[in-house]
């Protein structure tokens, strides 16, 4: 069975960094010190042979043992590998020592993502290693450093174009907030972290938008009980996002990443039907307004006639009840203010 590379090994005794530099310096300046007596005394024999041959050794070859000083700044961290062979991960600040024939892998330097750009959160960039500004949008440059950045970063895909529950196409929009949790994981499990992220988080928003209409709809079940609801991706934007931070999560799981938090920062019907729908929501909107005024007006209407009726002002018989009724009703319903007319003869 092949093994998979699933548990994160820390390695937490290895800030010697400055011991070791200190006793490659000393051993140098020693080995120097050596060479240069034996040379000015010209002392012969075995010994000083030994002497002089380790000494000019070690000053071709101890160069060799700083190679395996490793320098980490805070949320850093650095996956080792001694010959193919996973050892470690070293993680935090600190100045480090480990085999000098140990090796940095990070699949995602020297890559970019091809949809979607990575940025540090609340700065639309990922800030490399090194104070190196890095952005990876779809004009972004690839990463440089082989050290895996622990801080919490925001993914902002490309708005897509995707249809909703009832086939309107919509367009949407979304930023991830997330972090690498295990670096063997995330190395190892997946080929690129990032591009597998982007890709997961454009898979996860069309499974999730598809099952909610733009506007609430009547008939509709978007939480999956088979009972109508009024969940919409307009009015109901938190419950969406939750639900896509969640299936984001279950698909990156094995590459060793944590969402924190998915939000929905573009939303709006795509332009081949955005016409039609505003017209559609603009009738909508006046039927509304137009059923608020008549129920309105048929109260007052009411009211009117009742009044009247109780304090015996007028006695009207029914033929002149319907007409008042359709004059009080042209008059509260118009768009216009009504232009009375004054009957300054009989009633009748």
């Amino acid at each position: 069975m092949e093994k998979k590379y699933t548990e994160e090994v820390l390695l937490t005794k290895k800030k010697h960094g400055m011991l070791v530099l200190l006793l490659v310096l000393a051993l140098y300046a020693a080995a120097v010190a050596a060479i240069i007596v034996t040379a000015v005394n010209g002392a012969e024999g075995p010994a000083a042979v030994i002497v002089l041959a380790v000494c000019i050794g070690w000053c071709a070859l101890g160069w060799i043992l700083l190679c395996g000083l490793r320098v980490l700044k805070p949320q850093e961290a650095l996956v080792l590998t001694l010959f193919g062979k996973y050892i470690g991960t070293l993680k935090g600040e600190g100045f480090y020592w480990v085999n000098p024939f140990c090796s940095a892998v990070n699949p995602a330097a020297g890559t970019k993502p091809s949809t979607g750009s990575t940025s540090s959160a609340g700065r639309g960039k990922l800030s490399g290693e090194g104070g190196v500004s890095i952005n990876l949008g779809e004009q972004g440059v690839p990463m440089l450093s082989k050290k895996l950045s622990m801080k919490v970063m925001t993914l902002d895909n490309n708005k897509q174009k995707i249809n909703d529950c009832l086939g309107n196409p919509v367009e949407i929009g979304i930023v991830v907030i997330w972090r690498i949790v295990n670096t063997a994981k995330a190395v190892f499990n997946v080929d690129n972290y990032v591009e597998f992220l982007s890709i997961q988080t454009d898979s996860a928003l069309r499974n999730v938008v598809r099952l909610y209409p733009y506007d609430v709809s009547p008939n509709v079940d978007t939480t999956g009980d088979g009972v109508a609801d009024e969940g919409s991706l307009r009015g109901s934007s938190e419950v969406v996002a939750e639900r896509i931070r969640k299936e984001i999560q279950a698909k990156v799981d094995m590459a060793g990443l944590e969402i924190l938090e998915a939000r929905i920062t573009y939303l709006a019907y795509a332009p081949e039907i955005a016409a039609v729908m505003l017209q559609r929501q603009q009738a909508s909107a006046i039927i509304d307004a137009r059923k608020m005024i008549v129920d309105g007006a048929v109260g007052m209407v009411e009211m009117a006639l009742d009044r009247l009726s109780k304090g015996g002002m007028v006695d009207l018989d029914e033929e002149r009840k319907a007409a008042m009724v359709s004059n009080l009703l042209v008059v509260l319903c118009g768009n216009k203010d009504a232009q009375p007319v004054v009957n300054s003869g009989s009633l009748y």
